[in-house]
Parts: C-alpha cells; structure tokens; sequence
C-alpha cells in the first residue's frame, strides 16, 4: 500500500509544478504582449520631436531605452551630454543629475519607463 501513496504524491507533485509552469508562462506571455501593445500606442501618439532622451554615453538604461524605443519604431531625437553643450544645459535647466531623462512633450522625466511616457502623450 505505500507503493499507491507515493505514486499519489509524485501525482500531486507533478501537477503542481505543472500548474506553476503554466502560470509562469502565461504570466510571461502577457507582459511580452502588454510590452507590444503599450509600444503600439505610443509609437501611435508620438510625432517627431515629442521624445527627446537625454543620454549619456556609459549609461546602460540609455541603452536599454533607445532599443526599445527602436524595437517599437517610436519617433524621438537623442543627444549626449559628453558631446553636446546644448545637451547638458538642457539637463541643467531639467534639475535632474541622472540619465537618461526623457523630455515629452517638453516636460521631464527622470529615467525610462514606457506607461509614463504614454501617460504624458495621450493626456495631449
């Protein structure tokens, strides 16, 4: 009788990590397509010259904010605060001693992050 028991467990066992994994890829699923979708909507709403990034050139996150900006074909300008003066004033004037900061639609924003982006171009 303890053979049929373990059996049960090993069962049990395995259907839960089945579960996890389905949850986890599911879950994985739906940030890739929320990531798609909110890159959709702001290339949509963004027109050349509404996203300026200010970047530095050793800055990853500047990296990482100008693939994702390529990745999702989302309109906007960049420059460096190492090889452009008019780059670091705008910094200056932003009050923000971090990069990268993105300008939408002329107001700044420190770091990357895509929902507030959104959230300033479709608020007009």
């Amino acid at each position: 009788m303890a053979m049929p028991r373990f059996t049960e467990s090993r069962r049990s066992l395995l259907g839960l990590v089945g579960l996890v994994l389905a949850v986890s890829l599911g879950s994985q699923w739906w940030g890739h397509w929320q990531e798609q979708r909110l890159g959709r909507e702001i290339a949509r709403l963004a027109a050349t010259g509404d996203i300026v990034m200010i970047s530095s050139d050793t800055c990853g996150f500047c990296d990482m904010a100008r693939l994702w900006m390529k990745e999702h074909q989302v309109a906007f300008s960049e420059c460096s605060v190492e090889r452009d003066e008019v780059c670091r004033q705008r910094q200056q004037v932003s009050l923000l001693q971090v990069t990268p900061v993105i300008l939408v639609r002329g107001q700044a924003q420190a770091g990357f992050n895509p929902k507030r982006i959104h959230d300033r171009l479709a608020a007009g």
